[in-house]
């Protein structure tokens, strides 16, 4: 099994390459504790999610979560992080996306189509944040009853809930 060490360089070597394949993907680059975030351009997440779990250097094969934030204020109001995982290089990559730009929806394409555990974990996010996962095949509540008004992690939703 890969070290640590060597699973930081794969991710690095990922951010490399990926630069050089897919230019002007990467808008921000972040490393922080040891682990590396890539801010990418929304168009672009699909074709390089499905080349990092694909090539055969880089084996990112489990996306083991993804999460929303909503940043009022911001120019892009809302985040969504994906974390990777290559089990055989022992290596984690952040991937960002940020969206809702000047109020617009939040929308970004799914990954569903490359990784499986995307169907659940964006459902999630739609739920609770708001998120429009485009072309996400079954894109409805997870945990909160059909009904539900709004979306209860957004940063404007009523403390005591919907008509308390």
């Amino acid at each position: 099994m890969a070290t640590v060490e060597q699973g930081r360089e794969t991710a690095a070597r990922a951010a490399a390459w990926m630069e050089e394949r897919f230019p002007g993907a990467v808008l921000e680059r972040v490393e922080f504790r040891g682990e590396l975030t890539l801010v990418l351009d929304a168009a672009a997440l699909v074709p390089v999610a499905r080349w990092l779990k694909e090539d055969p250097g880089l084996r990112f094969d489990v996306l083991t979560d993804v999460t929303a934030i909503h940043w009022p204020g911001r120019p892009h109001l809302f985040e969504v992080a994906y974390l990777l995982c290559s089990l055989s290089n022992n290596a984690v990559l952040r991937l960002k996306v940020r969206t809702g730009a000047g109020g617009s929806p939040a929308r970004v394409p799914t990954v569903s189509g490359v990784w499986a555990t995307a169907d659940w974990h964006e459902r999630e996010e739609w739920d609770k944040v708001g998120v429009v996962f485009e072309g996400h095949p079954n894109l409805k509540r997870i945990l909160l009853p059909e009904d539900w008004e709004g979306h209860p992690l957004r940063k404007e939703y009523p403390v005591e809930g919907i008509g308390a």
